[in-house]
């Protein structure tokens, strides 16, 4: 499958751009690159049905949070707090850092 580099990593706060979920913003707490999904704290929550088992006797039902493509989310700048895209360039040592293409500052 295609293992490319997303626009977003984990500890990025990001705005929903599409689904039932528009329009929210939250961090990201997981990156699937295999399958270009991210997930974030607190959105897309599903109910999960747990049965009972030894840690958890009761059982019960569970929010959890699940992934959403990639695609579907905008990175919002840390700074200015708007939406912007973010792309990669090679700063004056040699590495590559991410910028915002709105402003050009560093991500």
């Amino acid at each position: 499958m295609n293992k490319k580099k997303l626009h977003v990593k984990t500890g990025d706060t990001v705005k929903v751009i599409a689904g039932d979920e528009r329009g929210k913003t939250g961090r990201i707490i997981a990156v699937n690159l295999e399958k270009q999904r991210v997930t974030i704290e607190g959105l897309n929550l599903v109910t999960k049905h747990a049965k009972p088992s030894a840690q958890n006797p009761q059982g019960g039902i569970n929010k959890v949070e699940a992934p959403i493509h990639a695609s579907n989310v905008v990175l919002v700048d840390p700074k200015s707090g708007e939406a912007t895209k973010a792309a990669r360039r090679k700063n004056s040592e040699g590495k590559t850092e991410r910028y915002s293409k709105k402003t050009g500052e560093v991500i």
